[in-house]
């Protein structure tokens, strides 16, 4: 069940079904930024967005949120279409998430995230929400968690095994060939120089831009396919189910 495509009776029917995945809910999260001269600008909302739906409809009962798709990008602003929330914002917004689905009734939020950069911040957010109920001396009735796309079982390894080398740390062809599959409609190409992108460190805006003119780090991108996207997002959607299903069934103590 897609939340922006359904009712609201529906999603309240649903959280009263008594299914055992009916108060967990899936936040796929990413960022709107640049992703070389070929990538998408929504790559890092996209793949998790792709992953998750493609889960829905394998499972009826699995309830997905609209997709997160502005995270911490400020690093990418000297690049056109990069859109960015400073880190308090971003963890502001992820608590006004976090405290309007608990309203509702839903236990475990999940969030299925696709870009690097989000991941202190994000962990960040979840500290503060609970330090409000630790300070308060009493007891979260939810739970919150972070998983990265490619952190599912055994997507990393498929990943690795069909990118051997020039897979790199952004505009990675894999992250790419997902949305290849999804969007083959959409594919761009380019001549890249060097093949392989540089590496180094991330810091401000500008100081990024001279490092990797065109974008990319570590990686070469020409080797994505939309056949080779399908394949991951193939490996990752049960992955995905099988980590969301162990979640629903953790036990909150004291509940």
């Amino acid at each position: 069940m897609l939340i922006h495509l359904s009712s609201w009776p529906e999603i309240d029917a649903a959280l009263k079904s008594g299914h055992a995945l009916s108060s967990t809910v899936i936040v796929p999260i990413g960022s709107n930024e640049q992703h070389g001269p070929t990538g998408l600008l929504g790559t890092d909302w996209l793949c998790p967005e792709i992953i998750a739906h493609a889960a829905e409809k394998g499972e009826e009962a699995l309830i997905v949120a609209p997709t997160f798709n502005i995270g911490m990008a400020q690093h990418h602003l000297a690049f056109p279409g990069t859109i960015t929330l400073r880190p308090s914002t971003f963890m502001a917004a992820i608590g006004d998430w976090v405290a309007s689905l608990t309203r509702h009734g839903f236990e475990r939020i999940y969030f299925l995230n696709g870009h690097g950069g989000n991941v202190a911040t994000i962990e960040a957010a979840f500290a503060e929400i609970y330090a409000e109920w630790s300070y308060a001396e009493d007891r979260a009735d939810f739970a919150l968690k972070l998983r990265n796309w490619w952190d599912l079982a055994g997507v990393t390894g498929l990943c690795n095994s069909i990118f051997p080398t020039g897979h790199g740390m952004h505009a990675t062809p894999s992250e790419i060939a997902v949305t290849q599959a999804a969007y083959p409609d959409r594919i761009k190409t380019a001549d890249y120089e060097p093949r392989i992108a540089p590496v180094g460190p991330i810091r401000d805006a500008l100081d990024y831009r001279a490092r990797f003119p065109d974008g990319r780090i570590g990686s070469d991108p020409a080797q994505a396919s939309p056949e080779k996207g399908q394949r991951i997002i193939d490996a990752a959607v049960p992955a995905l189910l099988k980590d969301v299903a162990d979640f629903a069934a953790e036990v909150l103590p004291g509940t």
